[in-house]
């Protein structure tokens, strides 16, 4: 009886942790996945716009992917567009590096910024067109301060939280800088942070920085780890001659501390260290961790592996080396919940969308996963599946598909002693030199005709590029007569600038010419 009664017991006790489980998965919004194959490398960082339709994926094959997913169905999943942002502009067209960051404007969603292993930061509008690229400072220059841009490598950037025209980069020339998203040939501040460790000479590297809302309100904060252990905190509005808060030796030296965020109240900073600890700091006693836990690292192979706070800061999420997601409660940093997403293949990236309630992860797989509930997410994934799946149209099959000649005629091939050639009796056969060029290649006569870009078409600089990067270049549409005028003095004003000549000034007398007095030679000479 007593063994009966304890099988029963054991039972229950069984039922309760698992009703347990399902309640922790229930306030979480894991419960369902929509899985994209984005990347043929692992993907290292992930962004969506503030409405969640867009969203962009960056990888180490130094490629970025668009997707709406707004226009997705269930058996469409793809990006509508690639990008290499070095393949924009032909002069770097054998350039290629890989995918640190990438990062949509909080506000307007209109355009994001791409950080990749090189000094330049560039933006990009929604569509994958790139609106301009950030000035690279002159690596010979030993003040770091003098310099326009990031000498080296910048290996994170953070937004303005609520202005939209200002972000700022971290980078391994021991700099962090504040730009204005208008002026891409200088930043607009310098931060040069002077490393203690022995044997730096003042020089370390910024490995994160994030830019949050401060504590009280009014402002916001910049915070920023570096390689020689430190993490240090500024004023985001200034001044930044010296920092607000500085702890040394926040994590292990030489580990690259790649997780960095600020709370949405702007109390706590949660860091991920390459010493295998996840630590939360209190901005008002920048001194100490409030908490400290064990987890393993993957910086050193994966250096821009993250750590999120939730959008309402009640959790914390990271991924992990074994493929699972780890939400963690923000007070003692303990798991709440873990999932395996990608088992045997490490977690990279997070991010928690607040407007979808949806989890966004990234794997050294290639694979984007979508993590939803659908009584707790709306939109994203859901409406993905919410679709019927696309009908294959007959045309789809390539047996089936007529080729089209370059003028746009229809016309089938046939086998001619062994290579494909036009039908006997066809336009293409009458007419075989009809829409080639000279060297026998295709010329479609519908192509308007694109002029060849020359080298010095190339160097010239064009109206756009003089209005916005050439201080005063807008003096050359005034007309110096009218300006000059604007200075001139009114009827009863005093004049300022040549009024000490009024009384001192000579009389100018001129000759006056009768109507039947003959002008002088020369003058007749010269008509």
């Amino acid at each position: 009886m007593g063994k009966e009664s304890g099988s029963d017991g054991d039972k229950d006790s069984d039922d309760d942790d698992s009703d347990e489980d399902e309640e922790e998965e229930d306030e979480f919004p894991v419960s369902h996945e929509l899985i994209f194959k984005t990347h043929e490398r692992p993907v290292t960082t992930i962004t969506l716009d503030p409405s969640g339709t867009r969203l962009v994926t960056g990888s180490t094959d130094c490629t970025l992917k668009l997707h709406d997913l707004s226009a997705l169905t269930p058996t469409t999943i793809r990006a509508f567009k690639t990008v290499d942002p070095f393949q924009t502009k032909p002069s770097a067209a054998a350039e290629s590096h890989s995918i640190h960051q990438v990062l949509f404007s909080p506000l307007s969603g209109g355009q994001f910024l791409v950080i990749t292993a090189n000094p330049q930061a560039r933006l990009f509008s929604r569509d994958g067109d790139m609106i301009s690229e950030f000035v690279k400072g002159d690596m010979y220059l030993r003040d770091k301060a003098n310099t326009k841009g990031h000498t080296s490598e910048v290996t994170s950037a953070a937004w303005h939280p609520w202005n939209r025209d200002r972000f700022v980069t971290a980078g391994t020339d021991s700099t962090v800088r504040i730009w204005d998203v208008n002026k891409r040939m200088k930043q607009e501040e310098v931060i040069v942070h002077k490393s203690r460790a022995a044997g730096s000479a003042g020089m370390t590297r910024m490995t994160a920085i994030a830019w949050g809302p401060a504590g009280d309100g009014n402002s916001s904060i910049i915070v920023s780890a570096a390689l020689d252990g430190s993490l240090v905190m500024w004023s985001g509005e200034g001044p930044f001659h010296r920092p607000k808060g500085e702890i040394r030796d926040a994590h292990a030296k030489d580990t690259w501390t790649s997780g960095l965020d600020i709370s949405a109240d702007g109390r706590l900073v949660i860091t991920r260290g390459g010493d295998d600890t996840i630590k939360l700091w209190d901005t008002r006693k920048f001194k100490s961790p409030l908490n400290i836990v064990s987890h393993a690292s993957i910086s050193s192979q994966y250096p821009t592996s993250n750590i999120k706070f939730a959008p309402n800061s009640s959790s914390v999420i990271t991924g992990s080396e074994t493929g699972h997601l780890h939400i963690l409660n923000p007070a003692t940093l303990r798991p709440e919940l873990v999932t395996p997403v990608t088992p045997g293949s490490p977690l990279i990236t997070v991010n928690w969308h607040p407007k979808l309630n949806q989890i966004f992860t990234g794997s050294a797989n290639g694979q984007t996963t979508i993590l939803f509930n659908p009584n707790l997410s709306t939109n994203g994934a859901l409406t993905i599946l919410s679709k019927a799946p696309k009908k294959r149209h007959l045309d789809d099959d390539p047996n089936f598909t007529t080729d089209m000649d370059p003028l746009g005629m229809a016309g089938d091939t046939v086998e001619l002693g062994g290579k494909p050639g036009p039908t006997p009796g066809s336009f293409a056969a009458r007419h075989p030199t009809v829409g080639l060029t000279a060297s026998g290649k295709s010329r479609d006569p519908r192509r308007p005709h694109i002029p060849a870009t020359t080298p010095f078409a190339k160097s010239t600089p064009d109206e756009r590029y003089v209005r916005e990067n050439i201080e005063l270049s807008s003096m050359r549409d005034e007309d110096p007569r009218e300006a000059l005028l604007k200075y001139a003095p009114k009827e009863g004003e005093k004049n300022v600038f040549t009024g000490a000549w009024d009384k001192s000034q000579p009389k100018p007398i001129f000759k006056d010419y009768d109507s039947d007095e003959e002008e002088p030679d020369a003058k007749r000479a010269k008509r």
